[in-house]
């Protein structure tokens, strides 16, 4: 079911016009837990929604960079200098794994970075929000990173080869991630009383974006059914979201630190973390451009893209 209609019926289906023997073979394929491949044969909204979802990831790994890059010249001695620059290409190079993944599915990598420029295509919204302090770049590298696995490891065992493939890949650098920014966490919440005070702060900011990180709730979501259907994905956003509650919440508390939601508390009856609503026109808002940070971010994103357009020259000659 997709709402109240079926994905089979011809007025709404986005799979309405396929082939229906090819569709057969295409959906028993993935439910035997085989890999689409390039070459084979996929329905065309599988295509769409695969290149939405895999170029906006990349998009996220590439604007990822620049919340913790600003962070380079100011990083609190050489160790976590080399460390952040570390962590910074390997977040550039994911998108380049995951461009490339788009790439199988016949969309151009000029073109993914024209809807990037242009504000067609998103990004993920944790990357539209300031980064004041060092802290900001510790509670990024630990809780962030940490949603991300929770996504990227269930997506990995997803249908299309070319993506799950670079994802195992990405997961493996993003478990350093998860470790270097839980090292950072720590230092700071067994620091000073300054150092603990900034590292609070930057938790409670950062608290609503975090949230908002695996989308919105299932029952608004517009894509979770075809998408779980066809195993692009493999979690629903609830879930996700559940898992991580679950995992970093008593980690959190465990460092003695606050979070801003006086509703935050597992149902003992249910067994399910309740919260309360982070306000998911915020969300939408910043999705859609209009977020603290965006116009900044996207600034930036362009003058780099400018500024290597010498370089791109270059290599077509």
């Amino acid at each position: 079911m997709y709402g109240s209609t079926t994905f089979t019926d011809v007025k709404t289906s986005p799979i309405a016009n396929e082939d229906p023997d090819k569709l057969a073979v295409f959906e028993a394929r993935i439910a035997r837990g085989e890999k689409i491949e390039p070459p084979d044969w996929m329905p065309a909204e599988y295509r769409r929604q695969l290149i939405r979802m895999i170029e906006q990831h990349g998009h996220s790994e590439i604007m990822g960079a620049l919340p913790e890059g600003k962070w380079i010249p100011h990083a609190p001695g050489f160790r976590r200098k080399l460390a952040l620059v570390a962590k910074v290409q390997d977040e550039v190079g994911h998108a380049q794994l995951l461009y490339r993944a788009a790439e199988t599915l016949g969309k151009s990598r000029e073109q993914m970075i024209d809807d990037l420029l242009s504000g067609k295509s998103k990004y993920s919204n944790v990357f539209n929000y300031p980064t004041p302090t060092w802290a900001d770049t510790a509670v990024i590298a630990w809780l962030i990173d940490a949603g991300a696995i929770i996504n990227q490891n269930a997506n990995a065992e997803g249908s299309y080869g070319p993506y799950c493939r670079a994802l195992k890949r990405i997961c493996y650098e993003e478990s350093f991630h998860l470790k270097y920014g839980y090292d950072s966490v720590l230092t700071l919440a067994n620091g000073t009383a300054r150092q603990r005070a900034m590292l609070q702060d930057a938790l409670t900011r950062w608290w609503k974006p975090i949230m908002h990180f695996h989308g919105p709730p299932d029952k608004m979501s517009a894509h979770t059914e075809i998408l779980m259907r066809w195993k692009v994905k493999i979690r629903s956003n609830d879930d996700m979201r559940q898992e991580f509650l679950d995992q970093y919440v008593p980690k959190i508390w465990e460092l003695g630190l606050t979070l801003p939601d006086p509703n935050l508390h597992k149902n003992p009856a249910t067994g399910l973390w309740e919260f309360s609503d982070p306000d998911w026109d915020e969300f939408k808002r910043v999705i859609n451009g209009d977020g603290p940070c965006n116009a900044e971010r996207m600034n930036i994103r362009r003058m780099a893209h400018e500024d290597g357009a010498w370089v791109r020259a270059a290599l077509n000659c």
